[in-house]
């Protein structure tokens, strides 16, 4: 009886934890995004986009982002040539909502809930800076490899370290760790 009652609080938890933060960043989108009068990505977005460029500049390639003009992307070039491009999927934020709603679902104390959360939505976020530039760089190299690198590479690295950390913290500070 008291596995189904964990069961039952871990979905309770999760659910509405994901669906209030996801209500939060769909409301953030739906008032940041502009279709018309021309596309504009939401800010996040778009920084996103900007700090992955500052990434390729410090590895010495002449790269550069600009709003996209027929949707809702931005370009990534690296050497005048359009390589790759960000859309709000790419900014990681549903990647971190989603990591948030485990956390919370799985939390220990307030304080180590609150401080990995904070921690590792960051750790999150910086590693799909160096993912998208990774990919942009491969694409640039290698464009016959585009669907593999874009398919298989790219989500591997995102979704792995989201796993790595759901599994430490279970592990180490969760309430639930044996």
């Amino acid at each position: 009886m008291n596995k189904q009652k964990n069961v039952v609080i871990f979905l309770v938890k999760f659910f509405a934890t994901y669906f209030v933060i996801f209500a939060i960043y769909a409301t953030y989108l739906n008032n940041s995004q502009e279709k018309t009068p021309k596309f504009k990505t939401a800010s996040i977005t778009t920084l996103v986009a900007d700090q992955t460029v500052s990434l390729l500049d410090f590895f010495g390639y002449d790269a550069g982002a600009f709003q996209h003009k027929e949707e809702l992307s931005v370009k990534l070039i690296i050497d005048s040539s359009y390589t790759a491009r960000v859309i709000e999927g790419c900014n990681a934020i549903s990647i971190i909502i989603l990591f948030i709603a485990f956390i919370v679902a799985f939390s220990g104390t307030l304080k180590a809930t609150l401080i990995y959360v904070i921690l590792g939505s960051i750790f999150i976020y910086f590693i799909n800076i160096v993912r998208i530039a990774f990919l942009a760089v491969m694409i640039y190299k290698h464009p016959n490899q585009q669907e593999f690198l874009h398919n298989l590479v790219f989500p591997a690295i995102i979704y792995g370290t989201v796993f790595l950390l759901w599994v430490f913290w279970v592990n180490k500070f969760s309430n639930y760790k044996k």
